[in-house]
């Protein structure tokens, strides 16, 4: 059965993004991949539904977004994006480059914290 055509699109845009990761986003990918945030699972530039996430942890429904300043003229677009995806049960949380670049360990800190929030032990 083949896939819808948004999906191959989803799909075709997200292997493109990760091989155009900005410098930001392949510093974060580099403190979540392999499982090295406390062993939580993340994928970068995956597709859900129509949307590409930055990275996503599906085990605890998380979206971490990694935002730069073209975000500050597409608020709408975010906005009915993140709706949709809060509706399909995942959480986003939107980390600013600027964040980033000076607060890592913070930044790392509130991802481990929404983790822990949206999976808690048993």
């Amino acid at each position: 059965m083949a896939c819808p055509p948004t999906h191959r699109w989803a799909r075709h845009r997200a292997r493109q993004l990760r091989r155009e990761m900005t410098d930001c986003e392949q510093q974060l990918w580099a403190c979540l991949r392999a499982k090295r945030l406390d062993g939580w699972k993340f994928r970068r530039q995956a597709p859900v539904g129509r949307y590409i996430a930055d990275f996503v942890c599906f085990q605890a429904r998380l979206i971490v977004e990694l935002d730069g300043a073209h975000h500050h003229d597409q608020q709408e677009h975010d906005a009915s994006r993140d709706a949709w995806l809060r509706s399909q049960g995942f959480e986003i949380l939107r980390v600013w480059n600027s964040q980033w670049l000076s607060q890592r360990e913070a930044v790392l800190g509130l991802i481990w914290a929404a983790l822990r929030e949206r999976s808690p032990l048993p």
